[in-house]
């Protein structure tokens, strides 16, 4: 077997690294690689990313969003968290077989004092019956590889916030999360692991899956990415981790709506979303204005659903000529996502 520890925080650059690995590099034994991500956001391939995520709460922490190629709902990370991802020939695997996968990175956890985990249902590691790990799957050109996160100390509280979003609000046919109770693996470990970073809990998970005393006798195993891979790997970074059109715009169409009752009337914003822009736009109410709402509908048209670009929309016009007496701050939440 061999392996890659990706230096890069960014969870962009190592999905593109993750993808360019496994379908450009030619290995005559498994891969496995490990990578850590600065706070970020990652929806599977066929779900909707509105749906999934806190557009304001996003926008505030300055948390990344992708989309992955592999399916699966959304999963958050940060610093706290390890992901893992073993590449493998197509025939040696059956795909969706996430235990053959995961079995490893439980026994090494086994090692480690986790004595309680186990692989549950499709495609989840839980410790004590709570999920510390999710995991998904991806197979092209006779490869595949299968990619899980492992939750050492996850800030659980911005995971709650970061990927809530109303039910009321979206409505769409793309494959919606289900959120599971979830923890961090850090208590269940043994003392004297108790105080890893995220870096040495990688190493040492490293030397558990190559039965290994210590980095050096495994260095022979070890893959460096060269300069002419990452020119591809910038590539493939900009043709999709870093693309508005695959991160958003991949997303299924939806409808998004938002009401709210004011002193001076109701306005009710209805938009149907198509390829992650606006296809169609609604506003309804009884609230008064001296001017008439098709003037905000017409330019709200065909623009990217994205907070940024409606209110750039929206600060185009004096709102309370369309809306008055109703506040504007209060008028941009309910038109933005």
């Amino acid at each position: 077997m061999y392996y890659v520890v990706m230096k890069d925080r960014d969870i962009r650059d190592n999905l593109a690294t993750e993808q360019y690995l496994m379908n450009n590099v030619k290995f005559d034994e498994p891969l496995v690689l490990f990578y850590i991500e600065k706070p970020c956001i990652i929806v599977g391939r066929n779900q909707n990313t509105i749906e999934e995520i806190n557009s304001d709460y996003i926008e505030d922490h300055k948390i990344t969003v992708t989309r992955r190629i592999s399916g699966g709902g959304a999963v958050y990370q940060d610093l706290g968290n390890l992901c893992f991802s073993f590449v493998v020939d197509s025939n040696d695997k059956n795909f969706g077989d996430f235990k053959s996968f995961t079995q490893p990175i439980i026994d090494a956890l086994h090692q480690m004092g986790a004595t309680t985990a186990e692989v549950s249902g499709r495609n989840d590691l839980l410790v004590d019956g709570k999920k510390f790990s999710g995991n998904a799957m991806y197979s092209r050109n006779g490869k595949t590889f299968s990619h899980g996160t492992l939750s050492l100390d996850v800030d659980l509280d911005v995971l709650t916030k970061a990927l809530h979003v109303q039910k009321d609000k979206i409505a769409s046919k793309g494959i919606k999360s289900i959120r599971s109770r979830v923890t961090n693996l850090r208590p269940y470990l043994d003392k004297e692991y108790q105080n890893l970073t995220t870096e040495q809990f990688r190493d040492r998970l490293l030397l558990e899956l190559f039965h290994a005393n210590n980095l050096a006798d495994i260095k022979d195993k070890e893959y460096d990415i060269t300069p002419e891979d990452q020119k591809q790997i910038d590539k493939i970074k900009k043709d999709y981790y870093y693309n508005w059109d695959w991160v958003y715009g991949k997303s299924p169409a939806f409808t998004a709506k938002q009401r709210k009752h004011f002193d001076m009337g109701t306005v009710d914003v209805r938009y149907n979303i198509a390829n992650g822009k606006v296809d169609n736009v609604e506003i309804y109410g009884d609230f008064f204005g001296m001017k008439d709402v098709n003037d905000i509908k017409q330019k709200l048209l065909n623009i990217k659903f994205t907070r940024e670009d409606i209110l750039k929309v929206l600060n185009q016009f004096n709102l309370d000529d369309y809306f008055k007496g109703i506040p504007q701050d209060e008028l941009t939440k309910l038109f933005t996502p």
